[in-house]
């Protein structure tokens, strides 16, 4: 099969697919030209975009669109020439999703059912196209290390306001008064657009008194170690799709913690979630008062649960497939 490939946004999340999709099938990559000429040269660039896209539309049995954002956009509203798959991770859901011609899409890979239902909300007639594959590690990347508990808490992200890492220090901070011998880790470089929110997390330390209890990490490059160092994973965003260092976090024998944003419930037992900050708290005290044997279970059926359903290996077979099945779907 001639299968193309479109993505413009971080790979981040799809280079084990890609090399699934080349191990098994003719695989051709979009790349965007553009033209230096100083008169008229944004209109030259978007009529060149459009003549290649179309092009490179035709010339495939199959386009693959990593991330369904302004490429998907730009290519559902040329004639449909082949099948079209895309995936879905979050925030296409809100700054692209009304841009898109789902009439021209096949298929549309959502990573949680509690994507799938927003989607179907808000798009009803075209919830026929919508399939739930998760996010996927590599399993033997984030081996499984478990440790006893030390009191070393963490969260890796890019430092947002969606992630709530200001609103976890506050709550940390509370925390310490009710247990002394916890830190925190916060790994994470600033995030485009929010220059000031890292800024406000060191402030915020500092004023309260906090320097010895909270260590910035900066940029972590190599996730797997960090995770080494932590005894329990924070997640406390208010809005993912599959959040991948949650997972990665549970692969490498970390108790994982979260916030329920929707679609959380998904992927870790009812103990770990909560709402309010006090909720937060008491699911932290009770499990550092619990036996160390029962840790130590807690932290295995969390890996148990990322192998059972985020496993990169089963999910590039997984994605693979849904192309297959749409691009030959008599076979």
């Amino acid at each position: 099969m001639k299968l193309g490939v479109a993505i413009e946004d971080t790979w981040d999340f799809f280079h084990e697919i890609y090399a699934e999709f080349q191990a098994h099938h003719d695989v051709t990559l979009f790349q965007r030209r553009t033209t230096s000429l100083p008169i008229w040269n944004a209109r030259l660039n978007n009529a060149l975009f459009r003549r290649d896209l179309q092009q490179f539309l035709q010339n495939q049995d199959a386009v693959f669109f990593e991330w369904s954002s302004g490429l998907l956009a730009a290519a559902t509203q040329l004639p449909k020439s082949c099948a079209i798959v895309t995936r879905m991770h979050r925030f296409e859901m809100y700054q692209w999703a009304d841009q898109i011609n789902w009439a021209n899409v096949d298929k549309l890979i959502v990573v949680s059912q509690a994507k799938r239902d927003e989607f179907v909300a808000r798009y009803p007639h075209h919830a026929s196209i919508v399939e739930v594959i998760t996010e996927g590690v590599n399993l033997g990347k984030f081996q499984f290390r478990p440790k006893p508990f030390r009191g070393n808490l963490g969260i890796l992200c890019h430092l947002r306001p969606r992630k709530r890492v200001y609103e976890a220090i506050l709550a940390f901070a509370e925390l310490c008064r009710q247990r002394d011998d916890l830190h925190l880790y916060v790994g994470g470089g600033g995030a485009e657009g929010f220059h000031e929110y890292p800024i406000a997390l060191h402030q915020l330390v500092e004023k309260m008194g906090l320097q010895a209890k909270v260590t910035f990490d900066g940029k972590v490059t190599d996730n797997a170690a960090w995770y080494d160092k932590i005894d329990v994973f924070i997640a406390n965003a208010y809005s993912e799709g599959w959040q991948v260092s949650l997972i990665e976090a549970m692969a490498s024998g970390c108790y994982c913690v979260s916030h329920q944003w929707a679609g959380a419930d998904e992927l870790l037992p009812p103990e770990t979630l909560y709402f309010t900050d006090r909720e937060f708290q008491e699911i932290l005290l009770a499990y550092g008062e619990l036996p160390e044997v029962e840790r130590q279970q807690r932290i295995a059926c969390l890996r148990q649960l990322a192998e059972t359903h985020c496993d990169i290996r089963q999910i590039q077979v997984q994605i693979r497939q849904v192309v297959e099945r749409v691009a030959s779907p008599g076979t």
